[in-house]
């Protein structure tokens, strides 16, 4: 049992240190790296397949609220974060999170892997392949056009256990924005995701089986305070490499961190 906590804080260790930079440099709040960490540590101890990925994809949310304050907090300093997106998005991604996190309640573990896989793969494909001049509109959507798609991005990020940066960062190119800004921007995104997702998790997780010790619905506690400390502490550097780095050369960094991700996943969806 000791040898198995010690790989369990090992792979915390990294999957923190890693998510931290992640948030920080593309604005996806560490999900895409905390949700596969936890979820193949918990199959490694022995959990059962029917929670891993929930509480993987909750303690993920959990994670997200302070990494994203610190993340936007970082890329404001830059003049890169559009306060008027967040303030006008935010609800309506607010009102997608709780959505999301009601539906990947009563989602198969299995199912709730698998959807986590597909998504982050279209994405990683589009960031590969697609044109960074390719534009919808000269500006993002107003009226039902913004409940719409906040309401969109808010239920799938909160079904994956991201901050919102993975498809905010997507929208906001695609209409128009530069992506430094769209990376500065989305990073706020996580806190309008990751308080009500986490949330929806630990009402719809209350009294299941097969949690790890000191879970609060489908949130582990100590994984989600010692994740979060560690991803608030490296996001600043995170931001710092993103404002270094050419966009070309950010994009790519994305689609590959998005494409390992999903296809290990997928694996385990389809393996077992």
């Amino acid at each position: 049992m000791e040898a198995e906590l010690i790989w369990l804080l090992a792979a915390l260790a990294g999957a923190g240190v890693f998510a931290g930079l992640i948030a920080g440099m593309f604005g996806v709040g560490g999900g895409v790296v905390i949700v596969p960490a936890l979820y193949f540590a918990q199959t490694a101890l022995g959990y059962p397949e029917e929670t891993r990925m929930h509480v993987a994809v909750a303690t993920s949310l959990a994670t997200i609220i302070a990494t994203s304050i610190r993340s936007v907090m970082a890329h404001n300093k830059r003049a890169s974060v559009d306060w008027d997106v967040l303030k006008t998005w935010s609800p309506w991604i607010v009102v997608g999170a709780l959505i999301g996190a009601a539906l990947a309640g009563i989602t198969p573990g299995r199912g709730l892997t698998a959807f986590f896989g597909v998504a982050a793969l279209l994405v990683a494909i589009q960031f590969a392949f697609g044109d960074v001049n390719w534009r919808i509109a000269p500006d993002l959507p107003r009226g039902f056009g913004r409940a719409g798609l906040g309401g969109l991005i808010g239920a799938v990020s909160a079904m994956m256990g991201i901050g919102g940066g993975t498809f905010g960062v997507l929208l906001m190119t695609l209409f128009g924005k530069s992506i430094h800004r769209a990376v500065g921007t989305a990073a706020g995104f996580g806190i309008a995701i990751g308080l009500p997702g986490a949330l929806g998790f630990v009402v719809t997780g209350l009294g299941g089986e097969g949690r790890p010790p000191f879970s609060l619905g489908y949130v582990s506690l100590p994984g989600a305070l010692f994740i979060g400390v560690l991803t608030v502490t490296m996001a600043p550097l995170g931001a710092r490499v993103a404002h270094a780095i050419p966009a070309s050369a950010l994009r790519r960094l994305f689609a590959l961190a998005l494409t390992l991700t999903a296809i290990s996943l997928l694996r385990e969806a389809w393996v077992g």
